[in-house]
């Protein structure tokens, strides 16, 4: 999600995820849903929200979060019911493989941050 966009989030990681959890918040609060944001890393300083849960691959590498996406599915009990925001075509294979839906990340981000 942090990524679908050319918004300079790059020149500041941690802004960049802390503005996404803040328009997660506001998005999960309209539409009453949960919402589970997952980094690579834990975000230093930690990014707390009392509407997302924001958490963290066990450990960081490339692809991590990817992988403890699919975890967290795979350990759910009702994976149907998991939406998950991704552009990435490999990360949305997995997920489909574990019966939980796929949204465009791209999309998601126009619906919580309009240009």
């Amino acid at each position: 999600m942090i990524g679908c966009r050319p918004n300079g989030w790059w020149r500041n990681r941690h802004s960049a995820m802390a503005a996404l959890v803040g328009h997660l918040e506001q998005w999960a609060r309209r539409e009453g849903t949960d919402v589970t944001v997952v980094f690579e890393r834990p975000p230093s300083p930690p990014i707390e929200s009392a509407v997302v849960t924001v958490t963290h691959a066990p450990a960081a590498a490339p692809n991590s979060a990817d992988d403890e996406i699919v975890r967290m599915i795979r350990t759910d009990a009702h994976p149907k019911e998991i939406r998950v925001a991704t552009s990435d075509r490999g990360l949305a294979e997995r997920v489909r493989l574990e019966q939980a839906t796929v949204f465009p990340a791209e999309r998601l981000h126009d619906m919580i941050d309009p240009r």
